[in-house]
C-alpha cells in the first residue's frame, strides 16, 4: 500500500458521483451544496491531474465518457468505504443509540411497521430511524451504495450479496370476493381449483408478483390485463368480483378490515415468502442490525392461518 499523498480529495469524488448521476453541473452542485463554479473548477483539477476526460459537456447535456464510467464507479467504491468508516467509528460507543436509514418493499410496510414500532421504541429509546419505501431493486441499490444501512424485504428476490437475518416466513393465501363459491369452502384450495379462474396480480418490479405469478401459472390461471400498484389495489378490485387474488399472510389482518373478502388457505407445497432485515456485509452496524432484527422478529404479528412465523435462519 502506497502513503504518498493522493492527487484526489474525497470531496471530489463526491462531485464525480453527483454529476454522474444528476448528469447536470448545477443540479449536482445543488445536491453538494456549493456554487457550479466551484464544482466546475473542482472536476477540471480532478481531470488535469489525472490525465483523463471524465465528463463531456456542453450547453445542452453532459455525458459520462468511457473511462468516466469507470472511474464513477470506482468512486462510489472509495465513498462507502469512506461511509463505513464514519459510521464505524459514530457507533462504536452506542450503534443503536443514534440514527438508522432502513428501506421496506410496499408489500411489507404498511402491515409490519405498525406491529413492531411500540416493540422498537420500548427496546431502543434513543434510536431515530427513517423508513424508506420503495421496491426490492432500488433497495438493494441504495443498500449497495450507502444510502441505506439496512432494509426489511423478501430474500426470494435478487439481493445480490447481502448478509441478513431472517425475521419470518409469510405463507400466501387464497383471497376471493364474499360471493365467489371458491371461497366458501374451508378446505386447502387445489391447482386443479384455480384452472381457467381470473386471477389479478401486482405490477411488475414488485418482487410478490413473481411469486405470485409463479404459482398461478403452474395452475394454469388466466391473468387480468389490470396490473395493480399494492395489495389494497388488489383486494378491492377482488371484493368487487373482478377476481381471486394472492396475498401474503401478513397482509391478511389490515386488509380484511378494509373489504369483504374470504380466505382459503392453499394446499401444499404452500408457497411463501421469506422476510428478513438485510445490510451490506461490510457494514460496521452487523451486530447492531442483528440485535434489531431479534427485536423486529419478536414483535412480527401473528399469522391470520394456521401456519405463523417459523423457526428464523440467519444470513450466509
Amino acid at each position: 500500500m502506497s502513503f504518498t499523498p493522493h492527487p484526489f480529495t474525497l470531496r471530489q469524488l463526491q462531485y464525480v458521483v453527483a454529476v454522474a448521476e444528476h448528469l447536470s453541473f448545477r443540479r449536482a452542485a445543488e445536491r453538494c451544496r456549493v456554487s457550479q463554479p466551484a464544482l466546475s473548477a473542482q472536476l477540471a483539477q480532478l481531470e488535469e491531474v489525472l490525465g483523463v476526460q471524465l465528463f463531456e459537456r456542453d450547453r445542452r447535456r453532459v455525458i459520462v465518457t468511457a473511462v468516466g464510467k469507470d472511474l464513477t464507479a470506482r468512486a462510489r467504491l472509495i465513498l462507502r468505504a469512506s461511509d463505513d468508516l464514519a459510521e464505524a467509528a459514530r457507533s462504536a460507543n452506542d450503534p443503536l443509540g443514534g440514527t438508522l436509514r432502513i428501506g421496506v418493499i410496499p408489500t411489507i410496510s404498511p402491515y409490519l411497521l405498525p406491529c413492531v414500532a411500540p416493540a422498537l421504541r420500548e427496546d431502543y429509546p434513543r434510536l431515530g430511524l427513517l423508513w424508506t419505501e420503495d421496491k426490492t431493486e432500488v433497495l438493494v441499490e441504495s443498500l449497495e451504495s450507502g444510502v441505506l444501512d439496512a432494509a426489511v424485504l423478501a430474500l426470494e428476490a435478487e439481493i445480490g450479496d447481502l448478509d441478513w437475518e431472517e425475521l419470518a416466513q409469510d405463507p400466501f393465501v387464497l383471497v376471493t370476493g364474499a360471493e365467489d363459491p371458491l371461497g366458501r369452502k374451508r378446505t386447502p384450495v387445489t391447482l386443479g381449483e384455480l384452472r381457467d379462474r381470473s386471477v389479478l396480480l401486482l405490477d411488475d418490479g414488485h418482487c410478490l408478483r413473481e411469486q405470485a405469478l409463479a404459482f398461478c401459472t403452474s395452475a394454469k390461471t388466466r391473468e387480468l390485463e389490470f396490473r395493480a400498484t399494492s395489495l389494497s389495489t388488489l383486494t378491492q378490485m377482488v371484493a368487487g368480483g373482478a377476481g381471486v387474488t394472492l396475498l401474503p399472510e401478513l397482509a391478511l389482518s389490515t386488509e380484511l378490515r378494509r373489504a369483504d373478502l374470504r380466505v382459503r388457505p392453499l394446499a401444499a407445497p404452500v408457497p411463501s415468502r421469506t422476510i428478513a432485515l438485510a445490510w451490506r456485509r461490510s457494514s460496521p452496524l452487523a451486530a447492531p442490525l442483528r440485535q434489531l432484527a431479534a427485536t423486529l422478529r419478536r414483535a412480527y404479528p401473528e399469522g391470520d392461518g394456521a401456519t405463523g412465523p417459523k423457526r428464523a435462519k440467519r444470513g450466509r
